[in-house]
């Protein structure tokens, strides 16, 4: 039996939910030296093969992987504990940073602190990965599907679900390993669970509905939809999201949809938080601070409580999964693309900080920066933060306080 308390999995839900910084590749390699190294709370294989039906899930992966620790060490309540503290911190973060934004707006002083914590968070991202492919990454068949994955992605700009149904397709397909003890699911009732969540998320949408509130039941509606088709985390629908919040519904600006990635990029929790920033920002322009702050809570409401749902629904039949030869064998292919799927991910990040116009080719999906728009301060400061982690081994929470300092100084300076 394992030694361990609700106080104590608060303290560890809550630190990963304080310290996730950096998107889904930091975030999960912060799970893992928490809920495998540390508390020894998840085996190497269960780590694995729950993040491969994460990333197989519509939604946030590094949160899913966090409800799904908590409902396997404490069932419903323990994963409800475990997705909450790795969601509300960042929430609440990016609450008060639009508010600030609403009041002040583009500060070039603020864009400066940014740059720095932009440039900490590419070493994050890439630290992360370096951790994650030595886990994932054990045969030469897993570096094939892992660059295989990336080049698809990053060339080609394959869509996500194509990229790892066709690893789990493969992985399938290639093992000749004979079947284990199947465990009994007979008892997993699944479906009240499923229900009581699904009535809680439809529950403010019918009430909309009702007392007529256009806006919000736009909004509601938006952002469900959006909640069921995010699959492989939040980039692969930025464009898609872009496209509807600026062009079709005309919610934002495009100026606002960078500031709202960059504030959901260096805050903690899942970069999809960037659709609670959009939607404080569409309410406060259509109704002021009382409509942003019902708009920002809706559309958290909608994102996030589907994540409950498909966890809770298919976490129990995992292990029944990973006893199937070809179905485990699926997942641990999924798992090796997931890793070029994240350098995919990685690379994106830092063409976009190091250079302030990166376009794409008329053929392939190959990303073009302008080398004429190279940043050369981005470029130190990226120095500087692998020096500091990468050599002196400087924490994450001080080496961005510092790297914001330092932007903070170049721009005081006028050199920024």
């Amino acid at each position: 039996m394992m030694e361990f308390n609700w106080s104590q999995m608060t303290r560890v839900f809550g630190r990963i939910g304080l310290l996730s910084f950096g998107g889904p590749a930091a975030q999960i390699a912060l799970m893992h030296d928490a809920l495998v190294a540390r508390q020894k709370w998840l085996t190497e294989d269960q780590f694995l093969r729950a993040l491969s039906l994460c990333m197989l899930l519509p939604g946030p992966e590094a949160m899913q992987l966090a409800t799904y620790a908590g409902w396997r060490l404490r069932g419903v309540a323990g994963g409800v504990l475990a997705g909450l503290l790795f969601v509300v911190p960042g929430a609440v973060i990016i609450l008060g940073l639009a508010l600030v934004y609403v009041q002040f707006g583009d500060v070039p002083f603020v864009q400066a602190a940014f740059l720095g914590v932009k440039a900490a968070v590419i070493v994050v991202v890439l630290q992360a990965l370096l951790r994650l492919g030595q886990k994932a990454l054990t045969g030469r068949t897993a570096w094939v599907l892992a660059g295989a994955a990336f080049v698809a992605l990053f060339v080609f700009g394959l869509p996500f679900p194509v990229v790892v149904l066709t690893a789990g397709l493969f992985g399938a397909l290639s093992t000749k390993e004979r079947a284990k003890e199947i465990p009994d699911t007979s008892q997993n009732s699944i479906l009240p669970t499923v229900l009581t969540f699904a009535a809680l998320w439809a529950a403010p949408l019918v009430f909309i509905w009702i007392t007529a509130r256009e806006f919000l039941l736009d909004i509601g509606l938006f952002f469900s939809k959006l909640a069921f088709v995010t699959f492989g985390g939040a980039y692969a629908v930025l464009a898609y999201m872009t496209q509807e919040v600026v062009q079709e519904h005309g919610w934002i600006t495009t100026g606002q949809m960078i500031d709202a990635l960059g504030l959901a990029e260096t805050t903690p929790g899942p970069l999809i938080l960037v659709t609670e920033f959009v939607a404080l920002l569409a309410g406060y322009a259509q109704g002021g601070m009382s409509l942003a702050l019902a708009a920002g809570a809706l559309t958290l409401w909608v994102t996030f409580i589907p994540c409950f749902i498909w966890i809770f629904a298919a976490g129990p039949y995992l292990d029944h999964i990973a006893a199937r030869p070809r179905l485990s064998a699926a997942l641990s292919a999924i798992t090796a693309a997931v890793v070029g799927v994240i350098l995919n991910l990685s690379v994106w990040f830092a063409l976009h900080v190091i250079f302030g116009t990166v376009g794409g080719s008329s053929i392939l999906a190959l990303p073009q920066p302008d080398l004429s728009t190279l940043n050369g301060w981005a470029v130190g400061l990226t120095f500087i933060a692998a020096y500091l982690m990468l050599r002196l081994k400087i924490g994450l929470l001080t080496t961005l306080a510092m790297m914001a300092g330092l932007g903070c100084t170049l721009s005081v300076t006028g050199l920024v």
